[in-house]
């Protein structure tokens, strides 16, 4: 087996020599002032402002390494697809356990709450939000409706079902 090495070494020569000729044009060419901006950082031409290590939600880094797996996963598919007609059945089988694994995982992520971004507070205010049917109540109907059910929760008329039909956790002693 002859292999020729020589376009190799010629394209490893060419570009070693483009880099070293911009480099050198850049320091010949380039402008020589400094100033007090001159080492300031700056992002895409805009001056940050604030502390450089701000605190970004766990969430966001969650849902960023989850999308890079699913992403990644997303890729071999499409290597799949490409050799559907070599893989036959077998390759057919394989590829539906494969995505049969990965629906598992999503499903395991959802019901887990990692593809929850709302705090529990904002998860509280949805809930109380969400009427019967799964209709958001919002508007001054909704603030009223919320008024009736504190007064409600705070003593009056206790032994009563709510409008939905329930009762309050400390009479039943079941959860909604």
């Amino acid at each position: 087996m002859n292999i020729d090495l020589w376009p190799l070494l010629v394209y490893t020569v060419v570009v070693v020599a483009l880099i070293v000729g911009l480099l050198g044009a850049s320091t010949l060419l380039g402008q020589k002032r400094r100033d007090h901006a001159t080492h300031d950082v700056y992002e895409s031409g805009v001056v940050p402002t604030g502390s450089p290590q701000i605190k970004i939600a766990v969430p966001f880094y969650l849902t960023a390494i989850l999308f890079i797996i699913f992403d990644l996963e997303a890729a071999f598919l499409f290597a799949w697809a490409i050799s559907i007609r070599e893989a036959g059945w077998l390759g057919y089988a394989e590829a539906f356990v494969f995505i049969a694994i990965l629906l598992a995982g999503l499903v395991y992520l959802w019901r887990s709450g990692a593809l929850e971004w709302r705090t529990l507070r904002q998860q509280n205010d949805k809930a109380n939000l969400v009427g019967e049917g799964g209709v958001v109540n919002v508007g001054p109907r909704a603030e009223r409706a919320k008024a009736k059910a504190a007064a409600h929760s705070h003593g009056h008329d206790d032994h009563h079902a709510d409008p939905h039909g329930a009762h309050d956790e400390h009479h039943t002693g079941a959860a909604h």
